[in-house]
């Protein structure tokens, strides 16, 4: 799946790594030293400590950018099993929300184009955006093809909730196999 991230998600994707360093530069020394990240993320970490105004959010945003060198997602997960935080699960919730929307839009453009072309569009429509997500998150393909002809038939808000549900919870299933598989890392 090759979709092009806005300017204006990337700025809220940046934004919520720069709130994770800035949850991290409050971290004990104890939760410091097992952080899963480098040695160099961990000494800008102790920087930001000491500083106070503009230095400090320059050095925060300076820390975020160590961050995403390495893996944000272990850090997220980090700080929501050390401090509860709830950066993950915003994450998650924008990612289920672009997935969803990718797939509407293809949807709404097929049935547009079947439109058009005189033909019928029915549950069992192709496209590759709705393919790649089917793919990568293996939900259940049936209730998911179904809650989006749904939607695109009378663009009903619930089914646009029920979109919503159905990767949501392939996505968090998808995560916890991921956990089961390689504990170690988590």
């Amino acid at each position: 799946m090759t979709v092009r991230i806005s300017k204006s998600a990337l700025k809220r994707r940046y934004k919520q790594e720069e709130e994770g360093a800035g949850e991290l530069a409050l971290l004990s020394d104890r939760d410091l030293r097992n952080l899963p990240v480098d040695e160099a993320v961990k000494e800008e970490v102790r920087r930001c400590r000491g500083l106070k105004g503009g230095a400090r959010k320059r050095q925060i945003k300076y820390l975020a950018r160590l961050m995403r060198e390495g893996s944000v997602d272990e850090v997220f997960d980090f700080l929501a099993r050390k401090k509860g935080s709830r950066l993950k699960d915003n994450v998650l919730h924008k990612e289920v929300e672009r997935l969803r929307d990718i797939i509407v839009n293809e949807a709404l453009a097929e049935q547009q184009r079947c439109l058009q072309a005189g033909e019928t569009w029915g549950l069992d429509w192709r496209g590759g955006d709705i393919d790649d997500v089917l793919q990568r998150i293996n939900p259940d393909e049936g209730e998911l093809r179904r809650a989006v002809y749904n939607y695109v038939q009378n663009r009903g808000h619930n089914h646009f909730r029920e979109i919503f549900r159905i990767i949501k919870s392939a996505c968090e299933r998808m995560e916890i196999n991921e956990k089961m598989i390689h504990p170690a890392n988590r």
